[in-house]
């Protein structure tokens, strides 16, 4: 795992990211009031619901709102993908109706990776089996801790090759990593190990996504691509829910990444208030809004 290390090395430092996400984010203000750039945002939401009183009723009526809403607002795209539990993926591919809209579940002993590893990779094949066409994963953060890397690498490995094709996001639980230097070490194992996408957090764990892991993880992706080859995504998550701090991530992800970045192929917010906000200030930016609308 050393050389994975010394492959990409650490050389940021606290003072520089802090000064280069300020400067971005003040130099991307007007994005605010972007109609263009914020229909792109509304379009990379990962619309999710995890609650614990979650079931096939609520879910089923969830994903009917992302139906309905293709119809009710045809000028605007819809979003990137619903996320659920492993046990509603079947729920999810059996009602969701419109195109482009992908399946994502979480899995793999989320939120906090606590389970046997077997019982990891069997419950990602049974979420794929079920109509997931995207998992979401959280690293071992205690093993991650305790240095033991390669524990970490060899079982996204087997969780990669449980997904196939389908695409891996990995969790890396950034408000435990309250070091730069270690988002890094985690971005770089989860990628080497075959990620699709790195994800800053669950939303269960104070802080969640935070403009300091994005930009973290966005320059691990820059230096990853340059050197692999491979294109890999990064997703934010967890407690976005204004239009202004959508707007930071994607500036973020603009400067650092560049355009290429900004559809929602390789850029995701993880979120589940965020687009009614931005349906709000995107209907209000048109002049179509006299009153708040709560869609989702």
């Amino acid at each position: 795992m050393e050389e994975i290390f010394e492959k990409y090395p650490y050389q940021l430092n606290d003072e520089l990211i802090k000064a280069e996400i300020e400067n971005i984010i003040s130099s991307n203000i007007d994005l605010n009031k972007d109609v263009d750039a914020l229909k792109t945002i509304f379009s990379c939401i990962d619309l999710t619901t995890l609650s614990p009183t979650d079931s096939v009723k609520s879910v089923t009526a969830f994903v009917e709102k992302v139906n309905q809403f293709s119809k009710e607002y045809a000028e605007m795209p819809n979003v990137a993908a619903i996320c659920v539990f492993p046990n509603y993926a079947d729920t999810v591919k059996t009602v969701l109706k419109v195109e482009g809209v992908n399946r994502a579940v979480v899995s793999a002993g989320f939120p906090n990776s606590q389970a046997l590893q077997s019982i990891k990779v069997t419950e990602t094949s049974l979420a794929i089996d079920g109509g997931a066409n995207e998992i979401d994963v959280v690293i071992s953060i205690g093993e991650f801790f305790e240095g033991n890397y390669k524990h970490v690498f060899d079982e996204l490995v087997k969780l990669k090759e449980a997904c196939g094709d389908v695409h891996l996001k990995v969790i890396l639980e950034t408000g435990l990593l309250n070091d730069p230097e270690l988002i890094w070490k985690a971005s770089m194992l989860a990628m080497e190990a075959g990620a699709d996408f790195i994800k800053t957090s669950t939303g269960k764990v104070d802080p969640a996504a935070t403009h300091e892991a994005a930009y973290v993880m966005s320059k691990a992706i820059k230096e990853y691509t340059a050197q692999s080859g491979r294109v890999v995504g990064l997703k934010p998550a967890g407690g976005i829910s204004t239009t202004s701090n959508a707007v930071a991530y994607y500036s973020i992800v603009k400067e650092v990444l560049g355009t290429m970045w900004l559809n929602n192929t390789w850029f995701r917010i993880g979120a589940s208030r965020l687009a009614n906000e931005l349906l709000n200030d995107i209907l209000k930016l048109n002049g179509e809004a006299k009153e708040t609308v709560k869609f989702f």
